[in-house]
């Protein structure tokens, strides 16, 4: 079960990798291969993988670049990956518990979506899992100047709903996406793989 808090929310937020849908060994694979493309001869683990989970795809490359002091293209590294997730949508299943339960507010409350992602990777998964419709609201990278774990994506979020950030509601199965909601004064639940 969801660990739900125990009081009244008036909209909630979702993350869409790894809350929504299922698409983060998908992600990983795409990334790895992409990597290797765009020149890369640093290691991507898995651990390092879940880590930077949340993080805008262009600035993990940077991290991972300068962390192994590389000049990769984030940008092709991107663009590469995209190309690779996109082949591979129709895999993407949703995860049930938190799908299900988005459909549960749908019509009751505001919903949106808050991810790390790029836009075309978002709908794409959310329309192949058939929850695009419940989402009018959906923030990625480019519409925001700090993505997670800064807050801004989230505040966003409650910005177009029209809701107060104290009274929004978030669902994040990353470290970055639970450290954003924390810095935007919200509640959030977290979405153990376990549960996915």
């Amino acid at each position: 079960m969801l660990p739900i808090p125990d009081r009244e929310f008036k909209a909630y937020i979702f993350d869409c990798d790894g809350t929504l849908v299922e698409s983060m060994p998908i992600h990983y694979a795409c990334w790895v291969e992409a990597l290797t493309l765009s020149g890369a001869t640093y290691p991507f683990t898995e651990e390092e993988f879940y880590f930077y989970a949340g993080i805008s795809e262009f600035d993990t490359v940077i991290i991972l670049n300068e962390k192994h002091g590389a000049k990769v293209n984030p940008r092709l590294v991107v663009e590469t990956k995209a190309a690779m997730f996109h082949k591979r949508i129709n895999e993407v299943p949703r995860v049930n518990i938190v799908a299900d339960y988005a459909e549960s507010l749908f019509g009751k409350y505001p919903l949106s979506v808050a991810s790390g992602s790029e836009a075309p990777i978002v709908h794409a998964c959310l329309k192949n899992t058939n929850l695009f419709h419940l989402f009018p609201h959906i923030i990625t990278p480019e519409d925001v100047q700090r993505g997670k774990p800064a807050p801004d994506m989230f505040l966003l979020a409650a910005e177009r709903m029209g809701v107060a950030p104290e009274d929004c509601l978030v669902f994040e199965d990353g470290r970055s996406g639970l450290e954003a909601a924390k810095a935007a004064g919200m509640e959030a639940v977290y979405v153990p793989r376990t549960l996915r």
